[in-house]
């Protein structure tokens, strides 16, 4: 943490003395001021006092066109900086644009993907559901035919059994006979 407040701090100051560098290189300064080293003193007081007037109204005067420039300056430099500014925030919201159109896309294909992935599914289950039934009526089928078949043997066997008037004889002989053991 301490790492990163130094490497900040460095980055601003590193920034701040970039700037100051920058300015001093590109600073225009004025050229040498008439009014320095320009005194003669006169022998006469109210002379001296209109010619020092006289001097302080150049001066005022120059110094508010040096004011005008410098406001121009500043207006010209503040409406360059709100172009660069607009320019920034226009990059900045076609990158966006862009950024959420793709993701728009991606959102829609993995809708898509998730469309074909549900409908294969559902494809799967039909299958598997038609193949369970399709083997529950093969099994009921299979029922079927083996209880056909019980009772066609059945009936093959039943042709074979005692009528109902010779039961009742074959009963009584068998009471009659005795076995012996």
């Amino acid at each position: 943490m301490a790492m990163l407040r130094s490497s900040a701090r460095w980055f601003t100051t590193s920034a701040r003395a970039s700037h100051h560098n920058n300015h001093r290189e590109n600073h225009k300064f004025l050229s040498p001021n008439a009014f320095l080293g320009s005194w003669e003193a006169p022998k006469d007081p109210k002379e001296a006092e209109a010619k020092l007037a006289r001097m302080r109204r150049e001066y005022a005067k120059q110094v508010k066109e040096v004011r005008k420039e410098y406001i121009r300056e500043m207006e010209a430099m503040r409406i360059e900086k709100e172009r660069k500014d607009e320019a920034r925030r226009e990059a900045l919201r076609v990158a966006n644009e862009e950024r959420k159109k793709l993701k728009a896309q991606a959102a829609q294909i993995r809708a898509q993907e998730r469309d074909i992935a549900q409908q294969q599914f559902r494809q799967t289950l039909l299958k598997e559901r038609a193949e369970k039934f399709e083997n529950w009526r093969m099994k009921v089928k299979m029922h079927q035919e083996k209880k056909t078949e019980e009772k066609e043997s059945l009936r093959q066997q039943s042709s074979a059994w005692i009528e109902e008037g010779e039961l009742e004889k074959k009963v009584v002989d068998s009471m009659l006979q005795v076995i012996d053991l």
